[in-house]
């Protein structure tokens, strides 16, 4: 039989609710693997492409060389553990690397830099500022930092740290607010840390979100008024009466009182009396 033939044979047809199933199944078992891997290196993000039969991983981190290794050796590895994973042939599945551009609006890559803060043992506060400070610098809108948790007692408590300005509800949240939750185990107990970081716009949709809010308005400068290049008393505007009579008859005004006429049954005596009978 041949390779083409055989290829052919191995693609099964399934129903849409079922593809779209184990796809999510997949990326989600992918996104956690590459996020335990290369946490330290900047992980932040995955993305799947490719048709059927052939997948194309593209890995984005804040330091793609580190994700590559030395003569790509550690992303042959990566693509070896894939495959044998989740039953790829030799040969289906692609890893790229892809260096973030701006790693200040990276929500992932602030959340996963917190996590290392913390469990290097620099206070909660201090770690904190300092990385709502990193996010607003980089251009970024607003940003929002919550660490819940065994803080400093054994009570638990959460606190946030907040700058700028922030979106929570509408259709321009899902475009304009990068979000990620990382939890992380000390010695107190488990810190949860969520990172919310809100992009500027961007036309190009490179460093920020290219979709524009609804309720944003734009007042432009007023045009400047050119005079009219029209002569003076000509047009709708001159008064055509006067242009074909210049001596025009004189009309009486109307508001002269006319003489009233007298009806004519009566004559000139005097007006008659009503008498008691009437």
């Amino acid at each position: 039989m041949d390779s083409k033939d055989q290829n052919q044979m191995e693609v099964v047809e399934i129903s849409k609710k079922k593809k779209f199933v184990s796809d999510g199944v997949f990326y989600a078992e992918l996104n956690e693997f590459l996020t335990r891997e290369l946490g330290e290196d900047g992980y932040s993000g995955v993305e799947v492409r490719g048709p059927v039969g052939r997948r194309e991983i593209i890995i984005k981190a804040t330091r793609t060389q580190h994700v590559i290794g030395e003569n790509g050796r550690r992303i042959r590895e990566l693509t070896s553990l894939i495959e044998k994973r989740f039953g790829f042939a030799e040969g289906q599945v692609k890893l790229f690397a892809e260096k973030v551009k701006n790693r200040g609006l990276c929500a992932i890559a602030q959340a996963e830099s917190l996590c290392y803060k913390l469990m290097e043992g620099m206070a909660v506060r201090r770690a904190c500022y300092g990385v709502l400070r990193f996010i607003m610098e980089s251009d970024a809108k607003g940003c929002e930092i919550i660490v819940s948790g065994k803080l400093r007692a054994q009570r638990a408590k959460s606190m946030k740290f907040k700058d700028g300005y922030m979106i929570t509800s509408g259709d321009a949240a899902n475009h304009y607010i990068d979000e990620a939750v990382r939890s992380i185990k000390m010695k107190q107990g488990v810190l949860g840390i969520k990172v919310k970081i809100m992009l500027p716009y961007d036309s190009t949709g490179k460093v920020g979100c290219n979709v524009t809010q609804p309720d944003v308005v734009t007042v432009l400068e007023p045009k400047e008024e050119k005079p009219l290049d029209i002569p003076p008393k000509s047009g709708y505007a001159e008064d055509m009466r006067k242009k074909n009579d210049p001596t025009p008859m004189e009309q009486p005004d109307a508001g002269m009182s006319q003489p009233m006429s007298q009806p004519a049954d009566m004559g000139p005596g005097p007006m008659p009396q009503a008498g008691p009978g009437m």
